[in-house]
């Protein structure tokens, strides 16, 4: 830009020099503002590299047993891994077990239910333990038996030691259920045992079926052979052509009684994990069977039994004194025995 020049007077002469751009000064104002970020940004960069290197973990991944991953957390106190003295469950030894126990009275379904039971894939249930006097002599022998049984250290024809599922076995109310019951609830709480009661509502048909099993323990109506249990049509007809005579005048107070005895049983194991279960409705409703599956928390299967009954029919053609037994029962409460199938 070319210099102006003031002429003031002759004698002074005054040069203006020219007007800087206002480009100029933004060019520099850029360039401060950049070194300044520059600057800024290399002393951050060197903090962050100093305080914020990261440091290097050995960090080692095992796998978790199955009962932290598998197992519902409300559902823990109930599984348990065994570790048997008498073999190695192998592969197995993670797989959870649950224990439970089938408490119930003889001729109430109980050896059908067991069988029905044992006929899932992981169940082993080992029939009835306490039938032997010596294992049921006082509390502590008892306890011993439960822990050979829960260790899976009790072997039968039932047994899946190595991946059961569930373990148990079959107790009678006259086995020491009754008489040593407080150390037993405390064992059942203590090691998480789940019962499974079983009962019979119709007490005048189980009469029967005890009183014709009694019988032919003696007689062995099948060639020579005593069978609780059946699983052919043939056998179930030849031992139900035994048709007991019944005291009628004992009858009521007999039902009565086992009343009692079922419900003082039921008040003894309150504080247990417990279900309630009927022959008769087992045997009319076989969705119950997925609600006991469900109780001992197993996948549902479809369970079967070769087992026949024996009394079918009308209970008329079972007892040979019927009309007597007809008279007593007529009129009270119990007349409903009379009417039922099963």
């Amino acid at each position: 830009m070319a210099e102006v020049i003031y002429l003031l007077n002759k004698d002074t002469l005054i040069v203006k020099p020219p007007k800087k751009s206002p480009l100029v000064y933004r060019m520099i104002v850029l360039a401060f503002s950049m070194f300044c970020g520059l600057y800024v940004c290399s002393i951050c960069l060197k903090q962050i590299s100093r305080h914020a290197k990261p440091n290097l973990l050995n960090i080692q991944i095992t796998e978790e047993p199955c009962e932290l991953h598998c197992v519902k957390q409300f559902d823990k106190p109930s599984i348990h891994y065994p570790k048997p003295k008498t073999f190695s469950r192998a592969e197995c030894a993670d797989n959870p077990v649950r224990y439970f126990v089938i408490i119930s009275t003889q001729r109430s379904g109980s050896g059908w239910f067991e069988t029905l039971l044992n006929s899932h894939a992981n169940v082993s249930s080992n029939g009835e333990i306490f039938s032997i006097m010596d294992r049921r002599k006082n509390a502590s022998s008892i306890l011993q038996t439960l822990d050979k049984v829960y260790n899976l250290d009790w072997f039968s024809s039932a047994s899946k030691n190595e991946c059961s599922a569930a373990v148990g076995f079959k107790w009678m109310l006259n086995q020491g259920v009754m008489d040593h019951h407080i150390e037993i609830v405390q064992y059942f709480t203590r090691r998480h045992v789940s019962v499974i009661f079983l009962f019979r509502r119709n007490l005048l048909r189980r009469m029967v079926s005890m009183l014709a099993n009694s019988f032919d323990r003696y007689a062995k109506l099948l060639n020579g052979t005593h069978k609780s249990h059946v699983h052919s049509p043939q056998e179930a007809v030849i031992l139900s052509g035994y048709k007991p005579m019944i005291n009628s005048s004992s009858l009521i107070n007999g039902f009565k009684e086992m009343e009692r005895t079922v419900s003082e049983v039921l008040t003894y194991y309150d504080t247990t994990r417990h279900i309630v279960l009927y022959y008769e409705d087992l045997m009319k409703n076989w969705t119950k069977l997925k609600e006991v599956q469900e109780f001992l928390n197993l996948p549902t299967m479809d369970l079967r039994s070769r087992q026949i009954k024996i009394h079918s029919g009308p209970l008329s053609d079972h007892i040979k004194n019927w009309d007597d037994v007809l008279k007593t029962l007529n009129g009270t409460s119990y007349e409903r025995f009379i009417h039922t199938d099963y």
